[in-house]
């Protein structure tokens, strides 16, 4: 019999309902499986044994008594350490938030709550969510369980991880420009980056507001389908989140895909972009075509800019959002200081990481008097011009399909020196934010060296529904899974 922590979120669901397990005891499962190998990965910042354990007896009378109305009242889930928990520490993995502990919780916390969910832990991630591999945080690097040699992505690698460790059974990351969907890829999980404004960033600590958006991973579809089911929908509390009604993903859930036109973007599948990638995709595609999709080959022009645009957006916009990091109001203070504008400059110098003090001064920069115009004005007239370009492209299809990474999971330290060498790890997955669309990556094959790789799909504006199914047809063709050895 396997362990409990090693079942997928939606069998643990139907043995809860079932009596056949209580949450008390999976939980204790999850938090034993993190407790014995996490000093191998360092996917937690934090867990609280006895805070998860009362919401797993908490869960079980619900469960008990018939008043569980979520299939998730009972599943452990991780949460980044982005997403505002009220009374339990929310760092950004950074120095700056090291002692902060939110008075509030962000939306998305307050629904897994209400569905009687058990949060694990908090989950480690590049500080204040700038980087791809996780290096950036204060507190730890975070490896990859396929290797423990190579980075997991990011900036949700801490996410990626505990869930393809199992130490986690499903996770929240948070996507800006490919933060969930490229550490999937590299941990070998599906991760779903939802359309932008179908689940509030209430709550979550802002790097580039018009991009942010919350998602879910999991070690397969119907999982990541529970938990987006679960934090969907409108907030009041977010003036971005999207007024409408969703309906179930998972409820949805088909392999059916007859007569779905894919889109094949000849710009994802040139230079940049290993050949074995590549061609792993192409394999997958055509397992598609054979279940009665069809393949139809498109053009993005614009993609060969939207690296250079999705930075110049982003960091201008983290150039706002974290100037309230002042050292005067809450976080990290610096001290000896002579004056104000002393204690801000050394605060911020001391507080903020060097990636994080990057994008700063470069979104200072494009803001300037003199620059605004050449970089950051023609930056957002590319926006426009890239979501134009997938309109134009959904009139012919229902979804497109790209790799998710340029390349599988790279060594430590290989990158970490080289900013714009780590960038390019975004190239596949930027265009997405960019534009607002949904997308999920699925593991779609292996590097000779036991690495995933993964393949991208992307849908129109709140057709999470399309992707899913899509996915869902490949995972089943492809066997889902596949556990790391650990």
């Amino acid at each position: 019999m396997k362990n409990l922590y090693e079942y997928s979120a939606f069998e643990l669901s139907e043995m809860l309902r079932d009596k056949k397990i209580s949450s008390v005891e999976l939980t204790e499962a999850v938090l034993d499986r993190a407790e014995k190998i996490d000093g191998k990965i360092n996917a937690y910042l934090m867990t609280d044994r006895e805070m998860s354990l009362k919401m797993a007896a908490e869960a079980d009378k619900l469960i008990s008594s018939g008043e569980a109305k979520s299939r998730l009242a009972g599943i452990p889930v991780g949460i980044k350490d982005n997403i505002s928990t009220k009374g339990i520490h929310t760092t950004c993995a950074s120095r700056m938030l090291e002692n902060y502990v939110p008075v509030f919780n962000a939306t998305v916390i307050d629904k897994l709550a209400n569905a009687g969910s058990v949060i694990i832990g908090k989950l480690n991630m590049d500080e204040f969510a700038m980087g791809s591999s996780t290096e950036n945080s204060y507190f730890a690097v975070t490896k990859n369980p396929f290797d423990l040699t190579c980075v997991p992505g990011g900036s949700s690698g801490g996410s990626a991880a505990a869930v393809s460790a199992q130490e986690a059974v499903i996770a929240l990351g948070s996507d800006t420009g490919g933060s969930i969907r490229q550490p999937a890829s590299l941990c070998g999980v599906v991760g779903l980056k939802p359309t932008y404004g179908s689940v509030s960033r209430y709550g979550l600590v802002a790097f580039a507001s018009s991009l942010d958006q919350i998602g879910s991973l999991g070690r397969c579809v119907k999982d990541v389908a529970l938990l987006q089911d679960e934090i969907q929908g409108h907030d009041p509390m977010d003036a971005t989140s999207a007024d409408r009604s969703y309906n179930s993903l998972y409820d949805g859930l088909t392999d059916k895909i007859l007569g779905l036109k894919i889109g094949i973007p000849e710009e994802y599948f040139g230079k940049g972009v290993k050949p074995e990638i590549a061609d792993a995709v192409m394999k997958a595609v055509r397992a598609l075509e054979a279940g009665g999709a069809k393949v139809v080959p498109i053009s993005l022009p614009s993609t060969k800019y939207a690296l250079s645009a999705y930075y110049i957006i982003a960091c201008a916009e983290a150039s706002s959002n974290l100037a309230r990091f002042d050292g005067v109001k809450y976080g990290y203070r610096a001290k000896d200081c002579d004056g104000l504008i002393d204690m801000y400059e050394k605060t911020r110098s001391e507080g903020f990481g060097r990636e994080v003090k990057r994008r700063i001064m470069l979104g200072t920069f494009v803001l300037s008097s003199g620059y605004f115009d050449a970089y950051y004005k023609k930056a957002k007239l590319l926006q426009k011009r890239i979501r134009q370009e997938f309109e134009d492209a959904f009139k012919n299809v229902d979804a497109i399909v790209t790799p998710t990474s340029p390349s599988e999971a790279f060594k430590i330290g290989d990158r970490i020196s080289d900013p714009l060498a780590m960038y390019a790890a975004d190239i596949c997955t930027v265009t997405v934010n960019i534009a607002g669309l949904p997308a999920v990556s699925v593991p779609c094959g292996y590097s000779e060296a036991g690495l995933p790789y993964g393949m991208q799909i992307i849908g129109r504006k709140f057709d999470e529904q399309t992707i899913l199914n899509l996915a869902f047809a490949h995972e089943n063709a492809f066997g889902g899974f596949r556990r790391p050895e650990l």
